[in-house]
């Protein structure tokens, strides 16, 4: 059985999502991932590797404040994890 996506990963991306301070588009990514590493289809590794990769892309964007992308950074050490254990 598959294990669960850990709380600490969702809390975050629920701060990123509720950050006013926060681009839009990169509150709408947040979301997305959100929504797919809890529903998607596939195995939580894949989920984690694809979160993981949609992470770096957006950790690289310019508007993105400082203290935001550290918490991406957090996130993506986090689903490493996921993509090593499975």
């Amino acid at each position: 059985m598959a294990k669960e996506v850990p709380d600490s990963v969702l809390e975050v991306l629920d701060r990123i999502i509720q950050d006013d301070t926060v681009p839009r588009n990169i509150r709408r990514v947040a979301s997305e991932i959100k929504e797919n590493l809890l529903h998607g289809e596939e195995s939580l590794a894949v989920r984690a590797a694809s979160a993981i990769s949609i992470l770096e892309e957006i950790s690289s964007d310019p508007n993105i404040p400082m203290h935001v992308r550290t918490l991406i950074w957090n996130v993506s050490s986090q689903l490493e994890r996921i993509s090593v254990e499975e």
